[in-house]
């Protein structure tokens, strides 16, 4: 612990009223969410870039915005660093028993009932909180995909979901058949509203399909920001412009940086 006193050291030192740093000062809970949320991506793109050796600091950035909320809290009389600790260490207690309270003669549980006995202790939670409906405590300022995937989940362990990923596949074709006839109407409002539901449903696919949807999508975004860097260094060595071209020729060009970069990226 002598490590975190060290940085909870500094975290106060930072907050000084009459010594501190005049922008650490000005912070409170709601200001500082954009900055946990870049620090989060940050930590999610090192990762995903397998860049280990800044991974760690990253992490370490991650780590200070935990320690600046504890600070805040402190100063309100609401929380301290101590607390969050003594608080996340309870519940991953609570929650593993079959790590932290196993006699050593059961036997050794299966997945299915790890996650039946983990859903079983979140009801709980949120009974003690005082959630009382399926959807209550899902958090409005979740991402819309994330919010979505937790959606269905939750709906799925009510019991009320779609049997097969097949049966999820027809229902994405017939949102796309209403958005089709919402594009036929020029109604935009409702364009919006069917498009929505497109998105829903294959976020929906891609949970029964075991898929993540939002590293599926990640995916396609690298896939694609890779394909137009091979087509502008492509032009760049015929001393030719983009701006030049035409949508017939660019569509060429796309052709082959899929054929070129498939071995590479799939």
């Amino acid at each position: 612990m002598a490590d975190i006193e060290k940085l909870l050291a500094i975290m106060r030192q930072l907050r000084d009223p009459d010594t501190g740093c005049p922008w650490d000062l000005q912070q409170d809970f709601s200001s500082l969410l954009p900055y946990t949320l870049e620090e989060v991506y940050e930590v999610v793109d090192a990762i995903e870039r397998a860049d280990y050796p800044h991974l760690s600091e990253e992490l370490g950035d991650l780590l200070f915005q935990v320690v600046f909320y504890a600070q805040i809290g402190n100063e309100q009389g609401l929380f301290d660093m101590q607390s969050i600790i003594d608080g996340i260490a309870a519940k991953l207690l609570i929650r593993h028993p079959h790590v932290f309270a196993r006699d050593g003669n059961s036997s050794e549980p299966d997945m299915q009932q790890l996650h039946a006995a983990w859903e079983k202790r979140k009801q709980q939670d949120r009974a003690e909180k005082g959630v009382d409906n399926i959807l209550g405590d899902i958090p409005l300022a979740l991402p819309a995909v994330q919010r979505a995937e937790k959606i269905q989940s939750r709906l799925a362990r009510a019991r009320f979901d779609w049997t097969s990923a097949s049966e999820v596949l027809a229902q994405v074709r017939l949102e796309l058949n209403e958005l089709e006839h919402a594009m036929q109407a020029n109604d935009p409002a409702a364009c919006c509203d069917e498009l929505g539901d497109v998105l829903f449903s294959c976020i929906n696919l891609a949970r029964h399909l075991d898929v993540d949807a939002e590293t599926a999508l990640r995916s396609s975004n690298r896939k694609v920001s890779q394909r137009i860097a091979w087509m502008e260094e492509t032009l760049k060595q015929r001393q030719e412009q983009w701006s030049d071209k035409t949508l017939a020729e660019l569509e060429v060009l796309w052709e082959s940086a899929k054929q070129k970069l498939k071995p590479s990226i799939g």
